[in-house]
């Protein structure tokens, strides 16, 4: 049987695994579905359409599945909802809104998200990431696996992360970055994460491959549509393949590598905002 504190409130359809525990002060507003070994340690929210996997932690104050924060999105469409896989920790305040179109806001497995960062609408996270405290991820971001934040970081509507990326400690993008790239100012990746590749397993041949995708996109001086006819010289590596696919596939500028001004940064930003949507 589930262990529900007294002081805890449960509405609608709630699912729960014979071993979740819902602690004080909790509220649950169905449907919500929480897999095995999940925890709400204590005042953590749950607003549904909401499915949860299996081991996932939430501390006080959390709130996830709540309604976009969008002055122009009635709070009580369910939508899609969200969708939560395993072994995530979500930290004090942590919020994850729910999904405002067909797609519900996603996030993957074994993720740590510390006190007061959050996902906004439709954002899409992948697995094995850690969020430092008031990370900002806006709606409509994807993240790929493997990404680490520093604390007091903004992700701007519809950037894309890719896998291994490191933003630096209150720094911001508006822009696209690429895999393994390391944001080091606002819209500026000026290094590797050569941590992060080590520590995935990559050999020395295969960073020694993303070293000279950074120089041939960063370093070479070659606008965007250059750089990609340099990539496709090496095209069948698969390091390589995952570069052409990303910038291929950008709605957004990518990143820059040196320290000149995010050129049709503000313009762009503006272009895609709705309202006073995250």
């Amino acid at each position: 049987m589930p262990q529900i504190h007294p002081s805890a409130v449960i509405q609608g359809d709630v699912q729960l695994a014979d071993d979740v525990r819902i602690g004080p002060g909790c509220v649950l507003f169905g449907p919500v579905a929480l897999g095995k070994g999940c925890e709400l340690i204590a005042n953590a929210c749950l607003h549904g359409p909401l499915r949860m996997g299996e081991r996932n932690i939430l501390y006080p104050s959390a709130a996830i599945g709540f309604a976009p924060q969008d002055i122009g999105f009635d709070r009580n469409t369910p939508g899609a909802g969200c969708v939560i896989g395993n072994g995530n920790t979500f930290r004090e305040g942590v919020t994850i809104h729910r999904g405002k179109t067909d797609q519900p806001t996603q996030i993957g497995n074994d993720n740590y998200w510390m006190a007061f960062s959050h996902a906004g609408h439709d954002a899409i996270v992948g697995s094995n990431c850690i969020f430092g405290n008031s990370t900002l991820i806006a709606g409509h971001v994807e993240v790929a696996d493997r990404v680490i934040s520093g604390g007091n970081v903004s992700i701007h509507q519809f950037v894309r992360l890719g896998r291994g990326v490191f933003i630096s400690g209150a720094m911001a993008t508006s822009l696209d970055v690429p895999p393994f790239f390391m944001v080091t100012g606002n819209n500026i990746a000026a290094s590797l994460n050569l941590v992060g590749m080590r520590r995935s397993g990559m050999s020395r041949d295969q960073i020694d491959t993303v070293r000279w995708v950074y120089r041939t996109v960063m370093r070479s001086g070659l606008p965007p549509k250059a750089a990609l006819v340099s990539l496709r010289e090496r095209a069948g590596d698969p390091l390589v393949d995952e570069y052409i696919r990303f910038i291929e596939t950008a709605k957004r500028p990518i990143i820059h590598g040196t320290g000149r001004a995010a050129r049709g940064a503000v313009s762009e930003a503006a272009a895609v905002g709705d309202g006073a949507s995250e």
